[in-house]
């Protein structure tokens, strides 16, 4: 109980500190927030991009093409085949004759079919899955190759492999800027709470005077680069969420050009709560670092 008591009254010291210099404590929370919102805004966009993939992941299409001249039983005993191995897939017939009708409502391509002194297509199979990743497209496309009455399998499955070396690239991408910004962050409170330190100097000596330990006068440093912390996450959500509202409108069309439905989701509370903790904890730690180092040159 003493503990917190002691780490109360350090924290009522250092809000009080940072009441008193307004225009300082929001300059350097804001040098926080902007740096903050950095990564926090791209781990935001990172997020809906997954969510957008996994959305999208129904697109892709396994195309079957059948043996030319395939009998109608061996068609439908392939579509048994092919639908016990796409379970939890979307399995089309087009058969030769509805591929012919599609392509004779081509009126550059008519004249050419009917020239033809047969049908030139074969019976085939579409299958669509969901939340197939390219992996999983690729290891199926390969069970349906190996069906004897199949002639040609198709699968584009580059959209799915760039959408993941994407996705990779931008993980590994955020988390060097969020190191980096890291780092600027602590650099900002340590340099904050050193100035803290030299403007305090005179009641930091008469406080050892009076027999004050020295974690007594570090308490209320690492509150304030703590709570400056805590203040600068605010923003940085705060600036997140503004960046949210002014990206939903041109991701939605941008969207519904490629005829998809998708709406720009800002950070989750979780995500709030982790950013908070994560600013406080930087905020600390460049207290913490600046106060065992300059405090010992205080006589």
């Amino acid at each position: 109980m003493n503990w917190l008591r002691l780490q109360m009254r350090a924290g009522l010291r250092a809000a009080r500190q940072m009441v008193r210099q307004p225009f300082n404590t929001l300059l350097a929370a804001l040098v926080v927030g902007i740096a903050a919102a950095l990564p926090a805004t791209g781990y935001m966009l990172l997020g809906n991009l997954q969510r957008l993939a996994g959305n999208v992941s129904a697109a892709p299409e396994i195309s079957l093409f059948m043996q030319p001249g395939a009998s109608a039983d061996v068609v439908k005993d392939s579509e048994k085949k092919i639908r016990a191995l796409a379970k939890e897939g979307r399995v089309e017939l087009i058969s030769r004759d509805a591929a012919l009708k599609r392509f004779r409502d081509n009126d550059a391509l008519a004249e050419i079919l009917d020239a033809l002194p047969d049908n030139p297509f074969a019976d085939a199979f579409v299958v669509r899955l969901k939340d197939a990743d390219a992996e999983r497209l690729e290891a199926l496309r390969a069970d349906l190759a190996k069906l004897p009455e199949v002639e040609h399998v198709q699968l584009d499955s580059d959209w799915a492999k760039r959408l993941d070396a994407l996705i990779a690239l931008g993980r590994q991408a955020l988390s060097m800027l969020a190191g980096v910004l890291g780092l600027g962050l602590v650099a900002v409170t340590f340099n904050t709470i050193r100035l803290q330190l030299l403007t305090q100097r005179d009641e930091i000596e008469v406080s050892r005077l009076l027999g004050a330990t020295d974690a007594w006068i570090r308490r209320p440093f690492h509150w304030f680069g703590a709570l400056q912390g805590l203040l600068g996450g605010a923003l940085a959500g705060l600036l997140t969420l503004v960046a949210t509202r002014m990206l939903a409108q041109p991701m939605s069309e941008l969207a519904g050009l490629y005829s998809l439905e998708f709406v720009l989701r800002p950070l989750a509370v979780l995500d709030w709560a982790v950013l908070l903790a994560l600013c406080a904890l930087l905020g600390w730690l460049g207290a913490s670092a600046s106060v065992r180092r300059h405090l010992s040159r205080i006589a």
